[in-house]
């Protein structure tokens, strides 16, 4: 079920012609008009989406996206399925267009919205001082917010929620009985450019951080929204402190991620992975379910279902321990 964001306004549509003059692609087709960019897992038949990795291969077949930026490598086979649109650059390209159709959305500062009397028309709430309220602001009853936090304008926050002390939340959904432990930041934009000699080029973050019923954040944790799909952490997921969870990352239900992990944007967590403290999980990954991860671990590659690794590259915990004796 696809949720609507309330953070990014959207311009509604676009001519293809003027997408492609956008992307320097060559098109005439005046008729044809895009609603808007996403990824091929969630991509409407009247949107455009984005390929450049054989892995994303079988969201390709089934992708809806009638029209699909590639480059050159990979136009044959996209055009099995949809019909390819050739860059240079995939995703600077996608960073253009996502920039075309949400022109507001590198501008992340600050919400000058907020206010400390928003506050009082919570009846059902306890908070602390300085507590700063934006617009549009939705808060379960019973839910309890501490000092000097900052809920940034639309965010929804459940009801039964601990939120602590020198919060940040913005861009972010909250289920019910979730715990925000001190310090932590939640809902800023991803760690996404591309390097220039001059003046490196922004990547928008237009996603959300949704964080799932029952589970518990850390103190000073960060989690960044994602790019154009959503980063989300499962039911009942618990996060020790200082953990890193980069845009687009996918973290299932009942993990127990310990501190000090760092995940790398766009990796898939299973269900009920245990992960130890200081490992680092790298970008486009697919840890299976039932996963347990030795703390220090460095993940450079999927994990299929009931592993349990170690060391760096991660390999078989029974070979790590042979080789460690």
């Amino acid at each position: 079920m696809k949720i609507k964001n309330p953070f990014f306004k959207k311009i509604n549509e676009i001519k293809l012609l003027n997408i492609c003059k956008a992307l320097n692609v060559k098109n005439s087709d005046k008729k044809i008009k895009i609603i808007g960019i996403n990824d091929l897992k969630n991509a409407k038949k009247n949107e455009i989406s984005f390929f450049n990795s054989l892995k994303y291969l079988y969201l390709l077949k089934n992708t809806k996206a009638k029209f699909i930026i590639t480059n050159i490598r990979y136009k044959n086979v996209v055009n099995k399925y949809s019909n390819a649109l050739i860059v240079d650059n995939v995703l600077k390209s996608v960073g253009i267009l996502t920039s075309l159709f949400y022109p507001n959305a590198l501008n992340d500062l600050i919400d000058f919205n907020i206010d400390e009397h928003n506050i009082k028309k919570y009846k059902k709430i306890n908070y602390g001082k300085n507590v700063l309220i934006g617009k549009n602001v939705k808060i379960g009853k019973n839910t309890s917010i501490g000092h000097n936090t900052i809920i940034e304008s639309n965010v929804v926050i459940g009801s039964n929620c601990s939120i602590g002390n020198n919060i940040v939340i913005k861009n972010s959904l909250i289920g019910k009985n979730v715990t925000i432990l001190d310090g932590s930041i939640i809902g800023k934009k991803g760690f996404g450019f591309f390097p220039d000699n001059k003046i490196n080029f922004r990547y928008p973050h237009v996603g959300m951080v949704i964080i799932k019923d029952n589970a518990e954040i850390g103190s000073n944790n960060t989690i960044d929204r994602g790019s154009i799909s959503n980063t989300v952490i499962g039911n009942n997921t618990f996060l020790d402190n200082q953990v890193h969870v980069a845009h687009n990352v996918n973290i299932g239900n009942n993990c127990i991620i310990t501190a000090q992990v760092g995940f790398a944007g766009s990796s898939f967590i299973g269900n009920k992975v245990s992960i130890g403290g200081q490992a680092g999980i790298s970008g486009h990954l697919k840890i299976g379910n039932n996963v347990q991860i030795g703390g220090g671990s460095g993940v450079i590659k999927d994990i299929p279902d009931n592993s349990r690794v170690m060391g760096y590259p991660a390999q078989d915990i029974r070979n790590f321990l042979k080789k460690n004796k």
